[in-house]
């Protein structure tokens, strides 16, 4: 059995800053993209397995990731029923560069629902196609569209932006 004391150390030794973006993508907030992260390894490295492989491993920890912040989202939407709510109004503060675009972008960002949000990242993030989105989310190709579709509208409109991300294939 492999040295999996080792292998957690390694992979977050080389891999724990990109883990931790990612984590941050899905969430939108530092801390719980740091708990996802750790409840990630936890969840993964509770199970040692003998043909573990470093490269294989962060698949593994990407993975559970996502299916935690989704089943986070399904249990706090649970909740949103019975408490509602409220947001204030935004103090408009004139930032400017990139720090405004990146606060604008990631607010945008929480506005999408979690399938969208989830579609989003794993596409022009994680830069997979609309087939490898649908098999790691487990849904048809249909589905993934749809979601990416629906969440590039609301991000334009979030944005000021009616621009699209070019189609699959499709040229520059």
């Amino acid at each position: 059995m492999a040295d999996w004391t080792g292998l957690l150390s390694e992979l977050v030794a080389t891999r724990g800053t990109e883990l931790n973006r990612y984590g941050f993508l899905l969430t939108g907030d530092r801390a719980e993209a740091a708990d996802l992260v750790q409840e990630a390894l936890v969840r993964v490295f509770a199970r040692p397995h003998r043909s573990w492989e470093l490269g294989r491993l962060e698949g593994y920890v990407r993975r559970t990731m996502l299916n935690r912040f989704l089943d986070q989202h399904r249990r706090r939407q649970r909740y949103a029923l019975l408490v509602p709510k409220v947001a204030g109004p935004e103090a408009d503060a004139d930032h400017s560069g990139p720090v405004a675009d990146r606060l604008r972008l990631l607010t945008a960002l929480d506005a999408l629902s979690p399938a969208q949000r989830a579609c989003v990242v794993l596409r022009y993030y994680e830069d997979l196609s609309v087939a490898g989105v649908a098999d790691r989310l487990g849904c048809r190709e249909g589905t993934v569209k749809r979601h990416l579709s629906d969440g590039l509208a609301r991000l334009g409109a979030a944005l000021g932006t009616d621009r699209r991300a070019p189609e699959e294939g499709g040229g520059a």
